[in-house]
């Protein structure tokens, strides 16, 4: 068997996957910790004023990761929904439906900068766009997943009518990150690229880099320690999660 489906298949299992998120979340949330601190200390102190916006402009070392971030996280609750519905792997459910909430305070997050940025900048505090909205249909499809995957006391079927619902949800990801294209917005087109030419002077990426980085490692040591908590109590009647449940105490 391939290397990687060998360990796919052997991290799906609830009692080695409750080891490899155990060793490998700190690590993430230290990863996010360096980061993102030396990306926001270089956005308020190392990198100059915009030309044009002024200080404004440094929220976007916040917004621009948020906002890629809650389509990449979609992404990825997606890709384990399809997983845990085709293959039945209880742990890419709980993958699935631990990324909801994640994502969700992106978008917030994403939606709130994005709003005090546009204030000063576009004269408005919201504008019913295409990248807005769609944006904002993204906060509701997420906690449309939550609400689903709560809604239901079976949790097997709620997890399976969660997973349809992020599936069904993957639309709306092109939709926000085309909005600026297909349709005259209020927001301005892509701007900046971490590869390729981007109309950000090159002086100005490194904190965005490291941000990116850092909100990356942050989801990846989130979605460990909630799936992690999930499958305890999933599985809280086996003797191993007992015992990795005594070991946290």
């Amino acid at each position: 068997m391939n290397r990687f489906l060998l360990w796919f298949h052997q991290t799906g299992s609830p009692a080695n996957f409750d080891r490899y998120a155990a060793r490998w979340a700190p690590w993430a949330f230290a990863t996010a910790f360096v980061a993102l601190a030396v990306g926001i200390y270089g956005a308020l102190f190392s990198v100059p004023p915009d030309v044009n916006q002024g200080e404004n402009f440094r929220i976007l070392y916040i917004h621009v990761p948020s906002a890629w971030m809650s389509l990449f996280i979609f992404i990825a609750m997606a890709i384990q929904a399809v997983i845990a519905l085709v293959w039945r792997i209880k742990i890419c459910e709980i993958l699935a439906m631990s990324c909801a909430p994640i994502g969700a305070a992106f978008t917030v997050i994403t939606l709130a900068t994005g709003s005090i940025w546009g204030k000063p900048t576009w004269g408005t505090w919201w504008s019913w766009d295409a990248r807005l909205t769609s944006e904002l249909v993204m906060l509701f499809l997420y906690i449309g997943v939550i609400g689903l995957n709560s809604a239901i006391e079976d949790r097997r079927a709620a997890a399976r009518a969660a997973c349809f619902l992020a599936i069904i949800g993957l639309v709306n990801v092109p939709i926000v990150h085309y909005a600026v294209d297909w349709w005259n917005t209020l927001h301005q087109g892509e701007t900046i690229r971490l590869l390729g030419p981007s109309k950000m002077d090159s002086s100005m990426m490194w904190p965005l880099i490291a941000t990116v980085i850092g909100t990356k490692a942050w989801f990846v040591g989130s979605l460990l320690q909630r799936a992690r908590a999930t499958n305890l109590e999933h599985e809280a009647n086996k003797d191993w999660a007992r015992s990795a449940y005594g070991a946290t105490q």
